[in-house]
């Protein structure tokens, strides 16, 4: 009986701080109305995106493009009726509005006419985009100053009766006022806008491309997104934290990419130290092993920092692995194997010649100590990394938005991997004496991340959570990674390639079992023909005839090659999955050339589309995650309107 009133009271006072947003029984019913309105809508189109490693253009244009969404639309509509150089012209001006603008005046003769063909198709184009979506959601999408146009536009039939001639005159005025170009540029953007009602982004956004800072900007203004963090994301994330070993990473990465702008200029980090420190201590070393994959590096000053930042990671990371047992990791500490006068190195249980002999900053009998200047130079890079209010606000953004895994609409979306034993069971390690596995593994490992960002510096709930997002990074049951070790200290030393291989996970072969599949999304709550897992990290090598689709259409990889690094392993440029109301949808896209080429040349990115799943009908929001917190709104809202029919609660409108 006491429970009963705890919870009885705990309703009422929850009740009372719902009352303050709808005040009387009108506005609560009109609510109700709502709600149940928008249950018997189609679901918002899904989009999701894998690997993006920094190719901020790739990225942009096809989140412009919808993955060849929009391009569909402008076939449903026009058809046979618009030459294929009209389509294209249309698709160029909705994904690029303001450029190809400029384009267009450079060229065109009359352009009251060409604004007035071009504003009746836009706003086809967006009735088509908005059909799904309640007025009050299409009218979010607007800016403010423009919405009342908009919706006559949209939401108005021009073909009723003495509707011809006003539909006619507000476009007539909108060019006469020169607003055209404003209103052109804001139905497009509401077109962008619906196209994609949620994205989810299946971790990886940085290292490799020039430009994952850019990526992170467009993401922060989204409207509607989820992030699951990948092994690349979370070093940043621990960078950002004052993580050293995850700091020398980044740094390692963006040096071996030649790509240190977005280091330097974009999050403001000061590397000038490294720069002078590489220059005195390896003058004589033309450092061959450590040259950047592209673009220039004058005087081989990249070269050497990539080296020195090296070395300084080798032996942070032996440092993190002795005061980290559990990590079971001492394989991986190998700069006590070296045998400095013979020039070898004992690794995987043989001797190796090492190809590069010139260890300036190693005392042989302290491999793993920092000399006095590596100490004093990696103090001032980890308080830039901490310092650097850019990278915090992207860091903290990637904290609040994203997570491990997720489960979203009977989908499991997961970075790397759920680590499995050869016998299909769940793969665990010990954590403070702790077996975990499974789901159960995710959420301790993403608890622990998040300490350490989140908790106070100094602590040791902080240190082992920075420990432990390096581990992430290349841990040999880190989900976010999935491979049995990183072979960095072999690639860069040792002229021999079979030590080269890094075994994957167990999941990545048992996965093509149906059973194994259906095993892993019952661990996380997950069941019925229309549950799938949908993971990235994983080049799909679709020249070798590798398919993104394994166990019978239960799980979906689609890293397909955003990263141009891999393009030529893959074969593409990129999967993006797309899930409306109709059912799952495969996007692969070839390569992407230019911003500059798609506004002036109107080159889109060739996407090739094929369904994977049909619903059998159209799916409704009441049968998706959104519907059901909507019925649990619903259900608040008729409690909050029987407390005013009861008296319990006096309505506040006056």
């Amino acid at each position: 009986m006491k429970d009963d009133n705890i919870m009885k009271n705990e309703k009422l006072k929850y009740l009372k701080l719902l009352a303050r947003q709808y005040p009387d029984i009108n506005t609560a019913c009109t609510e109700i109305i709502n709600l149940k309105a928008i249950l018997n809508l189609p679901k918002g189109t899904e989009h999701f995106l894998s690997d993006i490693h920094g190719e901020y253009e790739a990225f942009n244009h096809v989140l412009r493009n919808a993955s060849g969404v929009i391009r569909n639309h402008i076939e449903e509509i026009f058809g046979s009726t618009l030459m294929e150089s009209d389509k294209r012209n249309l698709a160029t001006l909705i994904y690029y509005p303001e450029l190809r603008l400029e384009v267009v005046k450079r060229k065109e003769n009359n352009m009251n006419d060409w604004y007035k063909i071009n504003l009746f198709r836009l706003i086809q184009i967006c009735k088509r985009v908005a059909y799904k979506y309640t007025r009050s959601k299409v009218r979010k999408a607007m800016p403010e100053n423009l919405t009342y146009i908009i919706e006559e536009l949209i939401h108005e039939d021009s073909a009723r009766l003495h509707k011809h001639e006003y539909y006619n005159e507000i476009i007539n005025t909108i060019i006469r006022l020169n607003m055209a170009d404003k209103f052109i540029i804001a139905i497009s953007n509401v077109i962008h806008r619906l196209a994609i009602d949620h994205l989810h982004v299946i971790g990886d956004i940085y290292d490799r491309g020039e430009a994952a800072e850019k990526i992170m900007d467009v993401l922060m203004d989204y409207h509607s997104l989820d992030v699951q963090w990948g092994n690349h994301d979370i070093s940043w994330m621990g960078a950002s934290s004052g993580s050293i070993a995850c700091i020398c990473n980044v740094i390692r990465i963006s040096c071996r990419y030649c790509n240190l702008n977005t280091i330097e200029e974009s999050y403001g980090i000061n590397l000038i130290p490294l720069a002078t420190f590489a220059m005195e201590v390896y003058k004589d070393d033309d450092c061959e092993r450590f040259v950047s994959s592209g673009g220039e590096d004058e005087n081989g000053l990249i070269s050497k920092m990539h080296k020195a930042i090296t070395v300084i990671q080798f032996k942070i990371e032996a440092q993190t692995i002795l005061r980290n047992p559990e990590f079971e990791m001492g394989h991986r500490i190998l700069l006590d194997k070296i045998d400095f006068e013979k020039g070898t190195v004992i690794a995987d249980g043989r001797e190796f010649k090492l190809i590069d002999t010139n260890f300036p900053t190693i005392d042989p009998k302290n491999p793993f100590e920092l000399s006095e200047q590596e100490t004093e130079l990696i103090e001032k890079i980890q308080q830039s990394f901490i310092n650097s209010e850019k990278l915090h606000q992207h860091v903290r953004f990637l904290f609040n938005k994203g997570s491990m895994y997720k489960v979203y609409n009977s989908n499991l979306l997961l970075h790397g991997c759920v680590p499995l034993n050869s016998d299909g069971s769940f793969r665990t390690i010990k954590i403070s004496g702790v077996e975990y596995g499974g789901k159960a593994l995710f959420d301790k490992l993403e608890e622990i991340a998040r300490s350490g960002f989140y908790a106070k510096c100094g602590t040791p709930e902080r240190i082992k959570g920075q420990d432990y997002m390096w581990y992430l990074w290349c841990g040999a049951c880190s989900p976010l990674y999935g491979k049995d070790k990183m072979t960095t200290f072999e690639r860069y030393f040792i002229d021999d390639k079979s030590l080269y291989h890094e075994r994957k996970d167990c999941y990545y072969k048992l996965t093509n079992n149906e059973d194994i599949c259906l095993k892993i999304l019952g661990e996380f709550g997950l069941s019925g023909e229309n549950s799938h897992i949908i993971n990235g990290h994983v080049p799909v090598k679709v020249v070798k005839g590798e398919s993104p689709i394994k166990a019978n259409g239960k799980l979906f990889i689609i890293d397909g090659g955003f990263a141009k690094a891999y393009q030529s392993v893959t074969g593409i440029a990129g999967y993006t999955l797309i899930y409306n109301s109709k059912g799952l949808v495969l996007a692969s896209h070839e390569p992407f050339s230019s911003t500059i080429e798609a506004v002036e040349q109107e080159k889109d990115i060739v996407s090739n589309t094929r369904f994977l799943e049909l619903n059998g009908g159209i799916t409704m929001v009441d049968s998706t995650d959104d519907g059901k917190e909507i019925k649990s709104r619903i259900n608040d809202l008729e409690d909050l309107v029987e407390a005013y029919n009861s008296g319990l609660i006096k309505e506040f409108a006056k």
